[in-house]
């Protein structure tokens, strides 16, 4: 079926960009319209948002296997093979589409309160349309070709958006961190693209062409195809080795944090392995690798959350284990699962951010936990949906990370992969202990706070607008709600997610006593955690302070293993050094002295062939006279030979 919304969709931000970017820079006194700003910057994704449900209820009418396409023009065309710009709404771009548009849209309405004072309103809403343009551009693409420019304005986005404010040193060395890791893993993206290329036997280069033209491809060129976009994916969705840049980008504004951690950048990764669902069904090894590079950094990041006190870095780190989960599941091709976990948890880590967003912004940007503590009567919204947030993401029942995550830990059990499953378990311990960790601390644990401290003055919070709390209550609804839409047989439903996404996964199953228990496991193990946190930073008596790490392995994950310096000293310094050595000796004295040579070389030629033309007539007979005596013995010669 075809038809011009998914097109109009995607323009829709791009054209609310453009607009504001134009006003903001060239019209007089554009920058201080902020009502135009909040009308364009809201109405973009609102109305793309809308047309997303038109469009995803059009597709519920058609066979599972259907999808609406929006082809616009080719773009590229060498004989028999076509490249289009062209977008497609299938059941996995559709779940994404509402994820972006629905998720990001109550983003920019909280943005609207958060950046209101904010000298560069305008600028801001500019580059966040573009943002979330970018994504649609990613996620509806027809093609790689397409997918892969979304990929990189995504990229683009983020680091303007990270480097916000640019006049603080910090946050443009942030961004740069960011864009420069990220290109490291688009590097193994365009090169995995170019080897499919290569390998690509039908006409044309669009996702149906390239997997039908796999047949007879050899698997260890597809097993080296699929590693080169992982590499990507690593550093689009921070896995191990490309995560570092994560927790520095909580640099930028807070709605930078929420849109990059709930419907945007971090989740391509996750969306892109699922797309290329028929290649890494063929290269069952390299899934594996997937799911143990997800199941490491879900549990590298969950043990350096447990140690933060930053709200924000703690929630960046959260955010890089459960996409460790979400590479569990679509590593070992149950790819429903790990796009229901990419759903629900943009739900609730939406709404975390957004809470952490509100108690910044009412204590005047206080960031440390231990500082900004005991908020639950004076920010009694907040506190509630952060705590249907928190208890989404620890896994505890009736909330949609109880049925996101747990079904992940039920595959992975019954397809036989216990070590994997083991370490989410542990990662299941340890994000109920961090998590109700930050909420104890910032919501619950009386007397913390020194008199002097932001948080022990009411008077000296600032009030929030309304804007920035009733989005709130609407992701805790969807925290709340949205797990039932994949509601397990076990307990009376059908897997309707699962099963509508139409992504053949592979096959697993448990019996329902077998899941009642790892679920019951799984809920006792989430308890534990939130006893500890509970017994740890609740239950003392004495007022609560900073930790002190006395212990070497405290200090060690407090500072996240200093993995940040062993990259500083062993790539970082090296290149640093190099640059530098070339800078001074192989620039100036082969480059520039290899340049210089050659000037002097034709300098001298020239100055040369300069004395032939002197100006004096004698000389010119004479060179003449010789010319033509040179030319008539070589004639006399040539005509003796041929006699």
């Amino acid at each position: 079926m075809s038809s011009s919304l998914p097109s109009l969709i995607v323009l829709l931000p791009f054209l609310g960009a453009g607009v504001m970017g134009f006003v903001y820079l060239f019209v007089p006194g554009g920058r201080d319209l902020r009502r135009f700003y909040v009308a364009v910057g809201v109405g973009a994704p609102l109305l793309a948002a809308l047309l997303g449900l038109i469009v995803v209820g059009e597709l519920l009418t058609l066979p599972d296997s259907a999808s609406i396409t929006s082809p616009l023009y080719t773009w590229v065309s060498i004989g028999s093979f076509d490249i289009d710009v062209a977008f497609v709404v299938d059941r996995l771009s559709a779940v994404m589409l509402l994820v972006v548009t629905l998720v990001g849209s109550l983003i920019h309405i909280y943005a609207v309160g958060y950046m209101w004072d904010d000298e560069g309103f305008g600028k801001f809403f500019a580059y966040f349309n573009f943002f979330l343009g970018a994504m649609l551009l990613l996620v509806l693409a027809d093609n790689p070709i397409l997918l892969f420019i979304g990929w990189e304005l995504v990229g683009l986005a983020s680091y303007l958006l990270i480097g916000f404010y640019h006049r603080d040193t910090a946050n443009i060395t942030a961004a740069n961190k960011a864009f420069v890791l990220n290109r490291v893993g688009d590097f193994g993206f365009v090169s995995g693209l170019g080897l499919l290329f290569v390998l690509q036997k039908q006409p044309g280069f669009d996702f149906a062409s390239i997997f039908a033209g796999l047949g007879g491809a050899d698997t260890a060129m597809l097993s080296l195809v699929g590693l080169l976009l992982f590499v990507g994916a690593m550093g689009k969705s921070a896995q191990i080795p490309l995560y570092v840049w994560l927790p520095d980008a909580m640099a930028g504004p807070t709605p930078v944090s929420a849109l990059i951690h709930a419907a945007t950048m971090v989740t391509a990764g996750v969306y892109m392995v699922a797309r290329f669902a028929p290649l890494y069904n063929r290269i069952p090894d390299v899934g594996l690798f997937i799911a143990g590079i997800g199941a490491a950094s879900a549990l590298l990041a969950a043990l350096f959350a447990s140690w933060q006190n930053d709200i924000k870095k703690i929630l960046a780190y959260s955010t890089m284990s459960q996409l460790g989960y979400m590479f569990i599941a679509v590593g070992l091709g149950e790819y429903s699962n790990g796009i229901f976990h990419l759903a629900a948890h943009a739900f609730f880590k939406a709404l975390l951010f957004m809470g952490a967003g509100a108690v910044i912004v009412a204590l005047h940007h206080e960031q440390d936990i231990f500082k900004i503590g005991g908020l639950g009567r004076r920010l009694p919204a907040v506190r509630r949906t952060m705590l249907v947030a928190t208890l989404a993401i620890t896994g505890i029942p009736i909330f949609a990370g109880f049925f996101s995550k747990d079904a992940i830990l039920a595959y992975a059990f019954a397809s036989g992969h216990t070590t994997l499953w083991a370490m989410g378990v542990a990662v299941a311990f340890l994000t109920a202990y961090y998590m109700f960790r930050l909420y104890f601390v910032v919501f619950v644990a009386p007397g913390h706070r020194s008199p002097s401290s932001h948080a022990s003055q009411s008077s000296s919070m600032a009030p929030l607008p309304r804007s920035m709390i009733w989005p709130l209550f609407l992701l805790a609804a969807g925290s709340i709600f949205l797990g039932f839409w994949n509601l397990p047989e076990a307990y009376g439903g059908g897997d309707w997610f699962s099963h509508g996404l139409h992504l053949a996964d592979h096959t697993a199953h448990l019996r329902s006593a077998e899941e009642y228990m790892l679920d019951g496991l799984n809920v006792l193990v989430a308890l534990l955690g939130i006893a500890v946190a509970y017994r740890k930073f609740v239950r003392p008596a004495h007022p609560l302070r900073p930790p002190v790490h006395r212990l070497a392995w405290q200090r060690a994950l407090a500072n996240t293993l200093y993995i940040d310096t062993v990259y500083d000293r062993l790539i970082v310094r090296p290149l640093r050094g190099l640059s530098d050595g070339i800078d001074r000796c192989i620039d100036p004295k082969i480059i520039d002295g290899s340049l210089r040579g050659l000037v002097a070389l034709y300098r001298g030629i020239a100055l040369q062939s300069a004395r032939l033309q002197n100006g004096n007539l004698r000389w010119y007979a004479l060179t003449f006279l010789l010319g033509v005596s040179g030319l008539s013995l070589y004639l006399l010669i040539a005509i003796g030979g041929a006699s």
